[in-house]
């Protein structure tokens, strides 16, 4: 093989953090991966940033397409676009597919590489180059052969990160656009959230990479990205929290001064020496799964926390001059119109700086997934739509339309209202108050984009709405009749 060409698809419509280029790091360390062990020349195309080049794509040995659950139409689309240009081997990867292996070679996918996917990639490659090994022995792949489909069994997951190389960004095409550059120092969770699919990836054991490693790592970007923010990547950067210590010691003692954003959870608090040397170190924001103040669904969820750990977390950050993005998933069984609104009123009495409020989404390999499959409860099929942003399935106690339009639209318009913007300005909080600006009138283009989309739920809520009364009435009639 000569070239490779991997490709990250872009996302579908707009939200509010759309302007933040972030690529997942995946397909960039496989570049870094394949050049260190094969040496083959690799280019990686993130539709978010530059466009694909068709013309590399006829010199390309082999396409590697990597894709969540929203994005996995796009990588469809591209599949039927590269199979037209040039009959080249496609292999995807990623999440979604993880978890729907077959829907992919159904698809036009050649191969399927499921979990973490660096070793079982690299034996694959060998396999076409070389014919080395034999396809059946490649643990983690999944193809066609003869007509037929074929999962080998899973592979292990990586035991030392830190045998991996670092990400290479520098082959993102257009990468020198990229105003925050992502950086991972760890895998998997032992939490077990209904809602995400981290832990069927990843593991429920956290894997950590060596801290000089990740220490060595943050030196070069820092020479070559001085201006940049820095996002660890981590699903929770500070869950062993002796381990995030010890990093951020060694970043004072190197002399590492950047300014980094991080996830975390409420629980972060709990140790003030850990939030000083945050704050020591550059900390600008910590982005909470905050989930509900609803305990009810904070049970549901399984998130093991309270409202009174969020509002001293909130509380508590801020006195460390760190920023607090509160991460909202709204919808679950326990949650109603009322839960939505009031949500909202807490988000801003508590002083959140920014939010997303989601919509409560089953994304295949989740808990809740399963659930709501085997419920019957998901209406929606065009995985387009599962991007948190869009209701799906049927809730408990509202209609899709009346989740859609108070938990996918007027939560986020009431938080960022241009009367909140306003108080900001007058607070002479310029940044902050840009930002504010900036989302609301992403909401407002989200609107006019989904126009179409709230059309249909509100049919759909009407049709449901006459067809409940109409049974209503009917039952009456019965109730009268056996009376009489």
């Amino acid at each position: 093989m000569k070239r490779i060409i991997l490709i990250e698809p872009r996302s579908p419509g707009i939200h509010v953090f759309v302007k933040f280029k972030l690529p997942r790091l995946g397909l960039p360390l496989l570049g870094a991966l394949i050049n260190r062990e094969l040496g083959i020349p690799t280019k990686i195309f993130f539709q978010e940033i530059s466009k694909i080049q068709w013309g590399e794509i006829l010199q390309a040995d082999l396409v590697g397409i990597s894709t969540i659950t929203s994005t996995a139409p796009e990588a469809y689309n591209l599949i039927q676009k590269i199979k037209k240009l040039k009959d080249v081997p496609v292999v995807m990867g990623g999440p979604h597919v993880t978890f729907l292996p077959e829907e992919a070679l159904e698809k036009g996918a050649d191969f399927v590489v499921r979990g973490e996917g660096e070793e079982t990639f690299i034996q694959l490659i060998k396999y076409l180059e070389r014919g080395e090994g034999k396809l059946s022995q490649i643990l983690g792949l999944s193809y066609r052969e003869n007509g037929e489909i074929h999962h080998n069994p899973d592979r292990p997951l990586v035991k030392s990160l830190s045998s991996l190389p670092w990400p290479d960004l520098t082959l993102i095409e257009g990468f020198e656009k990229m105003r925050i550059v992502p950086v991972v120092t760890s895998r998997g969770c032992p939490y077990n959230c209904k809602f995400c699919s981290v832990t069927g990836m990843f593991g429920h054991r956290y894997r950590f990479r060596e801290t000089d490693d990740v220490i060595a790592e943050l030196e070069t970007l820092q020479a070559r990205n001085p201006k940049s923010i820095f996002f660890f990547y981590d699903d929770n950067f500070t869950a062993y929290p002796a381990r995030t210590k010890e990093l951020l010691r060694k970043m004072k003692e190197k002399g590492i001064k950047i300014r980094w954003t991080a996830q975390a959870r409420v629980d972060v608090v709990k140790d003030l020496e850990l939030m000083q040397l945050m704050q020591e170190t550059g900390c600008l924001f910590l982005y909470l799964g905050l989930e509900s103040i609803n305990p009810a669904t904070l049970e549901a969820y399984k998130k093991a926390q309270t409202v009174e750990d969020i509002i001293q977390a909130v509380k508590i950050i801020h006195d460390y001059k760190i920023k607090v993005h509160g991460m909202f998933v709204l919808g679950s069984d326990e949650d109603d119109r009322s839960t939505i609104k009031e949500t909202v009123k807490f988000a801003k009495k508590t002083g959140i700086d920014t939010v997303q409020f989601m919509i409560l989404t089953p994304l295949p390999g989740s808990e809740i997934y399963k659930e709501m499959c085997e419920q019957k409860r998901i209406f929606i099929n065009d995985w387009s739509k599962y991007s948190g942003h869009h209701v799906v399935f049927i809730p408990k106690n509202m209609s899709p339309f009346q989740l859609q339009k108070e938990g996918g639209y007027r939560a986020m318009r009431k938080f960022y209202s241009f009367w909140q913007c306003w108080k900001l300005g007058m607070r002479f909080r310029w940044k902050d108050m840009f930002l504010r600006i900036y989302a609301h009138r992403a909401i407002a283009r989200w609107k006019t984009l989904n126009r179409e989309f709230m059309e249909e739920l509100r049919k759909l809520y009407k049709r449901d709405k006459l067809k409940k009364k109409e049974e209503e009435r009917h039952t009456e009639r019965k109730s009268r009749k056996k009376a009489a």
